[in-house]
């Protein structure tokens, strides 16, 4: 079956802290629900822990690297799930069941599966 790898953007938040508990349980429900589909998937530390690495000049170029996300928005991508669905409106129907999805949005995307 296809891979679908669904991202998360929600508000930036540190899913670690303790005030966040009550948003995880809907994550943990989400999780139980979709247990037979879900094939990995982790959340995210805030983007303030982000690193953007870029190479200037292309390949062998130096290296530039800079604190953050790449662009300021509203959203952020939080977490991603990868699930394994018959297809994309599968896919489209489990990710409809996260929480993100009701304030913040969810990315499906299907996985390109290359041989090993």
């Amino acid at each position: 079956m296809p891979l679908y790898v669904a991202l998360t953007y929600t508000r930036d938040v540190d899913w670690t802290a303790p005030e966040q508990a009550g948003d995880l349980q809907g994550y943990e429900d989400f999780a139980k629900s979709a247990a037979a589909v879900i094939r990995g998937g982790q959340a995210l530390y805030p983007t303030a822990t982000a690193t953007t690495v870029r190479v200037s000049g292309g390949k062998g170029g130096d290296v530039v690297t800079s604190d953050g996300p790449y662009a300021e928005t509203k959203e952020a991508l939080t977490g991603f799930y990868l699930l394994e669905c018959a297809d994309l409106d599968e896919a489209v129907k489990m990710s409809a069941g996260l929480p993100a999805a009701w304030d913040g949005a969810v990315e499906v995307r299907p996985v390109i599966q290359f041989p090993a």
